[in-house]
């Protein structure tokens, strides 16, 4: 079965790295081209089901989509040093450019530097603008318009498509281009990932399930993660399935709706799920997971992994402190806790059916956005906040996602 990349870059390079990684047997190339590099954790987060792993023609696209939070699939970039950089000094010197006075983005001093002394260039005149997280394509042009004016650099080298768009009507530019050997080297440490994460969501899931009354519903359940059901001892019944389908049907480990569906039938739910390497070693797993389950309460869900790792996927308990309504339900489902969740009331309180993007939240928590981006990731896996569009804010930077808390 082939292998299902997806390509990621501006439309003028996408296709060039595709071909180059469809030379490689069992491997398909899905083309993913953007306008501006922004766009690229929208195109990811639209597509990571129909694809197995990601490859991006450059560091900033996969940084932003790293930084996004987005990566759900095995992912690398296409790094420009090396045979990129020396086959850019060919062509440069080819078309009479003086590569001992150049400027250039994105990659490394020392790469850069490295690289043209090994070609026995003199480095003393070259200016490098290394990448750093939240540089953008404006700064990248502020960077080579100051060294075209201080120190008389003859062309200017960037990694970005929107930058060279500008730079070129204004000076000597030129685009620096992946080499199909840097597509080569990236293509296989990606291939391996993807292999690795394949032989893990491979891992045998092994879920004990006991319902008061009849079985009812747990085969239907069973049939919609993709494994079957058998008697286990006494009135437990046994879930067969595998890493993936349990990892898509409970949203990342987050939650389990089949428990929700199984108590409207049933007064008490009790289920506990094993991943392990072996079917001994997950149901050794299930086992602590379903003994966990029972005495969270009547109706309870916990996966249990190697290492004494247990994650309450959902219950029904009652709250442990009264006064906090179902905050405590809340926090043990989505892994916050009950203050920052009385916290995030507060604010929806605040803002009313206004929606909220991960700044004002990190603001308004005074943590920082990362931090934020991940509460209401998983506050929209629990079903506790839900996307209301993208708020642009006129500049080159990724637009920002907006939410509606609604827990």
């Amino acid at each position: 079965m082939a292998i299902q990349i997806g390509v990621v870059g501006p439309h003028d390079l996408v296709d060039d790295v595709a071909a180059t990684c469809e030379e490689q047997p069992g491997v398909r190339a899905r083309r993913f081209d953007y306008d501006h590099e922004s766009q690229a954790p929208g195109i990811v987060e639209a597509h990571a089901a129909t694809v197995d792993a990601w490859l991006f023609t450059g560091v900033v696209p996969y940084t932003l989509v790293r930084e996004a939070g987005v990566l759900t699939r095995p992912a690398t970039f296409v790094d420009y040093t090396g045979a990129t950089l020396l086959q850019a000094l060919v062509r440069l010197l080819r078309d009479g450019h003086d590569v001992t006075r150049i400027s250039i983005d994105t990659l490394a001093t020392s790469e850069v530097t490295g690289a043209l002394s090994e070609a026995g260039v003199p480095v003393g005149r070259v200016r490098v603008l290394p990448y750093r997280p939240g540089l953008t394509s404006d700064d990248v042009v502020a960077f080579h318009r100051r060294q075209r004016g201080s120190a008389g650099t003859s062309v200017a080298v960037t990694c970005l498509r929107s930058a060279y768009e500008v730079l070129r009507d204004e000076m000597p530019a030129f685009r620096l281009a992946p080499s199909a050997h840097s597509v080569r080297v990236a293509l296989r440490q990606l291939i391996l990932h993807a292999d690795s994460q394949a032989q893990e969501d491979a891992q045998v899931a092994l879920g004990l399930a006991e319902v008061s009354g009849s079985d009812e519903g747990l085969l239907k359940e069973a049939a919609a993660l993709g494994g079957t059901l058998a008697r286990y001892t006494g009135g437990t019944h046994l879930i067969v399935t595998t890493r993936g389908p349990l990892h898509d049907a409970t949203a990342g480990f987050a939650a389990l709706p089949m428990l929700r569906r199984l108590a409207d039938r049933h007064d008490t739910v009790h289920i506990g799920f094993g991943l392990g390497r072996s079917a001994a070693e997950a149901e050794s797993l299930a086992r602590r997971a379903l003994a966990r389950a029972r005495r969270i309460g009547s109706v309870a869900a916990v996966l249990s992994l190697r290492g004494d790792v247990d994650i309450v996927l959902e219950t029904t308990a009652p709250a442990p402190a009264p006064a906090d309504g179902n905050l405590g339900i809340i926090a043990q489902r989505v892994g916050l806790s009950v203050t920052t969740l009385q916290r995030l009331r507060e604010v929806r309180a605040a803002v009313g059916p206004a929606p909220l993007t991960t700044r004002d939240v990190a603001d308004r928590l005074a943590v920082a956005q990362r931090t934020a981006r991940r509460m209401l990731h998983r506050l929209e896996l629990a079903g506790l906040a839900e996307r209301a569009g993208h708020l642009t804010s006129g500049s080159s930077g990724r637009p920002l996602t907006l939410y509606r808390l609604t827990l």
